[in-house]
């Protein structure tokens, strides 16, 4: 337990803070099966996908999941970051459409691998130099609004192409998390506990629901097996780390430059989330020292990524420093005080520890696995959703819109490069080298000049 205003207690080394479940952080049980399970499927949402690009077995895919959850949980425990960690989920859609570009097996492998390796770059270089906010400035917010609306259209689009395969179930899927997460009838209703129960586990109850609608509709099976799941790590890094496959050619990389740099941008996007999200906790409570550290951050997840590389290869997201929708539920109990959450760090903690454990049970894997669909779906939906809105609101004038979904569009059909290359032409031939507020400044200067101009409606 730390003492009263100071950081918490634990392994300092380097830039690092270790904090070990039990010595410095509390355990809450009450948190492990919900947190465990939320993991588990939504991690495991992309394990179809990896067998399906990289064109291995259920057992390997299964493994490089895990391996994934080790890193997620290394995060907070070995390396001290506040955040609960998680993937660049907006990038996944992206990602899926540069894997569509490729065949599968080898050459999906070897670009998959290019891309973790060109971004583990940009985090290493950026945060050695802190050069991480200049870099992000260089873009205009018209060209990463349009970026962050192509991974919007990709993952609707992605949905659209998938739900004749399981209509009733996902649609049911869908109107439930929409309904506990974004509705404003919802939102309205008196305050009770059930109430918030239920928006504090959208995701697990969506995926719940949906399985027992797909069950009685006979869209999902259910197979209960018994018995122990055991990694084939050996078969694994054989097939997709690094040390087997080995580096991927030039060609490749510059391939995937573009889809790098976009998934380095929504990255240092979600980090300026997680550090907001953190400094409204801070000011909640005075009994902890929050430490936070950009430059520490973009050392963990060059290591967290290349971690994954090494010990089980490639996965389909990028690690990255926060899931939102479990920061803010965990930041929500953390403000209530240290009876409910000891430290900002215990959080994450014990959010994730059982998750790997009950990845081994037998029992949990054939009663997760039929609602990998569903995960992968709810995940892509409020991918989509949420880019939507960010990149609407991030453009203020009609000229700016009108790039971001250009942009938009293109990244999502035809792939990052044609985005970010059209966009950047656009934006100097239609704004111009200067700021957005001029821009946006000049644009209402010539509709008060020239009344006429405006369409009318």
């Amino acid at each position: 337990m730390n003492k009263k205003g100071q950081e918490h207690p634990g392994f300092k080394w380097g830039p690092f803070t270790s904090r070990l479940p039990g010595v410095h952080l509390q355990l809450k049980p009450s948190q492990h099966i919900q947190g465990a399970l939320m993991l588990l499927a939504t991690c495991g949402a992309v394990t179809p996908l990896v067998m399906q690009f990289f064109g291995v077995s259920f057992d390997i895919a299964w493994t490089v999941s895990l391996v994934m959850l080790f890193w997620v949980i290394a995060q907070t425990v070995i390396f001290g970051d506040p955040y609960a960690a998680g993937a660049i989920t907006a990038g996944l859609p992206l990602t899926i459409v540069f894997m569509n570009t490729l065949t599968p097996g080898a050459e999906a492998i070897e670009g998959m691998i290019a891309l973790f390796l060109v971004v583990i770059f940009l985090f290493l270089f950026l945060g050695i130099t802190k050069l991480g906010e200049t870099f992000n400035r260089f873009f205009p917010t018209a060209i990463k609004a349009g970026i962050i609306m192509g991974a919007a259209i990709a993952a609707f689009q992605s949905e659209l192409d998938r739900l004749p395969s399981m209509p009733i179930t996902l649609i049911s899927a869908w109107v439930i998390v929409m309904l506990l997460m974004y509705s404003i009838p919802f939102a309205k209703l008196p305050d009770s506990k059930a109430k918030a129960i239920a928006g504090s586990n959208a995701l697990l109850i969506s995926f719940g629901g949906a399985g027992l609608i797909g069950w009685i509709s006979g869209e999902l099976t259910f197979e209960m097996s018994w018995g122990f799941f055991i990694p084939p790590v050996a078969e694994t890094i054989a097939t997709l780390s690094i040390w087997a496959v080995g580096l991927p050619s030039w060609e490749m990389i510059f391939t995937v430059l573009p889809i790098g740099i976009i998934i380095y941008i929504l990255a240092f996007s979600d980090l300026l989330v997680a550090n907001t999200l953190i400094k409204d906790a801070d000011q909640a409570r005075s009994d902890e020292k929050i430490d936070i550290n950009p430059t520490r951050s973009h050392y963990i997840l060059a290591i967290r990524n290349l971690g994954q590389l090494m010990t089980a290869g490639p996965l389909l997201w990028v690690h990255g420093p926060i899931w939102t929708g479990v920061q803010i539920f965990l930041i929500e109990r953390y403000k209530k005080g240290r009876t409910v959450m000891d430290s900002i760090y215990s959080g994450p903690m014990n959010f994730y520890l059982l998750a790997i454990p009950l990845g081994l049970l037998m029992p949990v894997i054939s009663f997760i696995t039929p609602l990998f669909p569903v995960a992968l779906s709810v995940t892509l939906l409020l991918t989509g959703f949420a880019c939507a809105y960010v990149a609407m609101s991030m453009v203020k004038t009609n000229v700016s819109r009108g790039i971001a979904l250009t942009i938009g569009f293109l990244t999502a059909t035809y792939g990052a490069a044609w985005g970010m290359g059209i966009g950047i032409v656009l934006y100097l031939f239609l704004i111009g080298v200067k700021e957005e507020n001029q821009a946006a400044k000049d644009e209402m200067n010539l509709k008060n000049e020239d009344p006429d101009s405006q369409i009318s409606g």
